[in-house]
């Protein structure tokens, strides 16, 4: 039988009707030269990790350095008990120099504890308060100068502001109070030369240490929520999971139904959206700042302020309804093809229903993907900084006037006796940052790159992996004559095996040229970020069309590799000719393309939104204490869009993984019953393999597609 199949299909050759003829195909491995490739780059991925993590010092990234370059909190060290970092005058770090040395312009040193009190050095002088400053001093600080002369050397703050710890370092303690900036109770500092300044000038410098003060506090509430929610935000998760499997496995039985369904009860939802949007605004109608409008109000941290105006309800409103009426036009004219896209996913559903174990893969296809991230985050991304602090410590001049030689290098040992002391009185020479100068910065440019390419190239092959073998494992069936007799006993074992023994070489291909073009696309989100201050529109218009170009390149290339994939599964041939055998089958079916294929997958997106929908809403009602059954079990929390949008996330997260596999099946017996058209004509010398009802509505329909194509001519 299969040497009577293999006749009437020619050279090329074809899965049978038999369970075991997969194996007896003549197929060999495919692109050898980029399996070694692969192989010998994850080698140098290895090594480099390695030799970061020997020769680098993650001291150098875990903990904070003074301006002596010594570690605050390390063990074994004479810091070892004064775990956090004090700038002697935080103001100065909103200088630019921060951002070209990375460090404040300003003494730093190591203590104990962050000052908890306003106290300046005039005041603490000749008080019983100098024992407490003197630990902000520097270490084997004598009081024997003058006032004058230890402000200037810079032995001790002018003064202690009220702070608190965050990443080992003492920021000041500002809050805001009825939208005043305060740190304690008082909302201006003495600044320890006589003079009071304003907390703004604090802010300023904060930020330039601390990134943005905002969103520092964000951070730490948005902390708070999810260590009161987190259980609630996992139960979340595990119903959209439930419900995304029930959904799932009523598809399988009552596919027909359950499109519809999914239909209608996206419409509803979306209408209901539609109407609790227009019952908030009319219900804000009247009431004080209301009708303040979203430009002038600004970026708030605390996201409840834009639910108060009626604004934002409207702009709900307005997309809510579009997005209502783009689907019921898209429903009315593609009414017939939905039909038709329903009996392709009624197949999937028997595929996937014989094939059950599939549903499990993107489980496999997530651990995979967590272990390349969390290699890159652990060796790639430690690497970077470990290699970046491999060299010795770097010091540099630092003044608070016009000095010549500012960001030169120096040695703090000769300083004081040096020229470069006599040139600038006031300059210090303080420790910059670990590693070396421009050749070695070149060079870990360099390696980040190289870091950053094999992350997308081992991640694209693993998602190459997944869809091989989901391809491989409903292929089998498609091409089985007699479902479900003719299936192998573990399809998608043996499609997983088939696809490591014969094409790792073939996915590695396809996934190194999709990593180039993602490697490509980094490169020109960097520079479009570093050109963004030039004036040149012609440059802003030349990077905005090249971002463009290669965004279509990359969505284009990964309908090419996903759709190659199916080819190698089927016939085990190469990337390239499984690339432009696909090619050329689609754009030979290029209708049936548009209409099938892109009509379920909007029918798959309407069942991610309806699920997501779903378990949205329900989020919304519990964590804004809606539901007056668990009104009280609701957690108090400062953000309640926290674990709400970390639950609709990730339950589309969630519904993604079943629907891509579903996604997967469909595609793969589309690409199987355009190969089955083209190769056979329903005769007993070459039968059809697709199933008697994927018959008679596809050919239905592509009879029905001819003559409109017929009658337009």
């Amino acid at each position: 039988m299969i040497a009577s199949l293999h006749s009437s299909l020619g050279d090329r050759a074809r899965p049978c009707c038999h369970p075991d003829a997969a194996s007896l195909l003549p197929r060999g491995c495919t692109d050898v030269i980029c399996c070694v490739f692969l192989l010998l780059a994850i080698v140098g991925y290895v090594a480099v990790g390695i030799i970061a993590w020997t020769h680098g010092d993650p001291r150098k990234v875990i903990y904070p350095t003074d301006s002596r370059g010594e570690f605050c909190g390390q063990k074994g060290t004479k810091n070892a008990n004064k775990p956090y970092l004090f700038y002697f005058n935080i103001v100065k770090c909103a200088s630019p120099l921060v951002l070209l040395e990375f460090q404040c312009p300003t003494p730093q040193i190591c203590v104990e504890k962050c000052p908890n009190r306003y106290l300046t050095y005039l005041n603490a002088r000749n008080s019983r308060d100098f024992e407490y400053y003197k630990q902000f001093c520097v270490p084997g600080f004598q009081n024997n100068k003058g006032v004058a002369e230890v402000l200037r050397d810079g032995d001790c703050p002018a003064v202690l502001i009220p702070s608190k710890p965050l990443a080992r370092r003492c920021f000041p303690a500002i809050h805001a109070h009825k939208g005043v900036l305060m740190v304690g109770n008082e909302t201006t500092y003495e600044d320890g030369h006589g003079s009071r300044k304003n907390i703004t000038e604090l802010v300023e410098g904060a930020k330039k240490a601390n990134g943005v003060l905002e969103a520092r506090q964000l951070a730490m509430r948005i902390f708070e929520d999810y260590t009161v929610s987190w259980y609630w935000i996992v139960i979340g998760l595990v119903i959209a999971m439930v419900m995304s499997l029930l959904f799932i496995i009523l598809l399988r039985f009552l596919a027909g139904i359950m499109v519809w369904v999914m239909i209608v009860m996206v419409i509803l939802v979306l209408g209901y959206g539609i109407f609790h949007c227009y019952m908030e605004y009319s219900r804000l109608r009247g009431e004080a700042g209301s009708d303040v409008s979203l430009v002038d109000l600004g970026f708030q941290t605390d996201l409840r302020v834009y639910l108060h105006l009626r604004q934002t309800w409207m702009a709900f409103m307005i997309i809510l309804s579009i997005l209502e009426v783009i689907i019921v036009l898209l429903l009315i004219f593609l009414r017939k093809r939905i039909l038709i896209a329903i009996a392709l996913i009624k197949e999937a559903s028997r595929a996937v229903g014989y094939v059950m174990c599939s549903m499990l893969y993107p489980l496999v296809t997530f651990f995979l993907l967590c272990l390349c991230i969390a290699y890159w985050a652990s060796w790639g991304g430690a690497r970077t900084h470990f290699l970046s602090t491999s060299n010795e410590a770097v010091y540099k001049i630092f003044d608070d006037v016009a000095c010549p030689l500012t960001g030169k290098t120096c040695n703090p040992e000769t300083f004081p006796s040096a020229n470069e002391s006599r040139l600038c009185p006031n300059a210090r020479c303080q420790f910059a940052f670990y590693g070396g100068e421009s050749g070695y910065h070149r060079a870990l440019l360099g390696l980040q790159i190289f870091n950053a390419f094999m992350f997308f190239w081992l991640a694209n092959f693993v998602l190459a992996l997944g869809q091989v073998t989901l391809a491989g494992a409903f292929a089998s069936y498609y091409w089985a004559l007699r479902k479900p007799d003719d299936l192998p006993a573990f399809p998608l074992f043996s499609a997983f095996g088939r696809a490591l023994r014969y094409h790792t070489g073939s996915l590695a291909f396809g996934a190194l040229i999709l990593a180039i073009v993602q490697i490509i696309r980094v490169i020109l989100e960097y520079l479009d970020q570093r050109l963004k201050a030039a004036e040149n529109k012609f440059a802003k218009f030349l990077m905005t069309c090249l971002k463009c170009c290669f965004w279509c390149l990359e969505k284009f290339i990964k309908f090419l590799n996903r759709n190659a994939y199916i080819m190698i599964a089927i016939y085990g041939t190469n990337f390239c000719t499984s690339a432009r055998n696909a090619f050329f089958l689609l754009m030979r079916n290029i209708i049936r393309v548009a209409v099938l294929d892109k009509v379920t997958d909007f029918l798959f997106l309407l069942g991610k939104l309806l699920i997501v929908g779903s378990v949205g809403i329900l989020a919304f009602f519990f964590f804004t204490h809606r539901i007056r059954i668990v009104q009280d079990t609701a957690p108090p929390l400062n953000y309640y869009w926290v674990p709400i949008l970390t639950v609709i996330i990730g339950s589309y997260l969630i519904a993604h993984g079943f629907f891509s596999v579903y996604g997967m099946c469909v595609d793969t017996l589309f690409l199987c019953f355009c190969e089955d058209l083209e190769r056979n004509d329903g005769s007993q010398e070459r039968p059809y393999f697709m199933s008697p009802e994927l018959r008679d509505i596809l050919l239905k329909g592509s009879a029905e597609e001819g003559k409109r194509e017929e009658v337009e001519e």
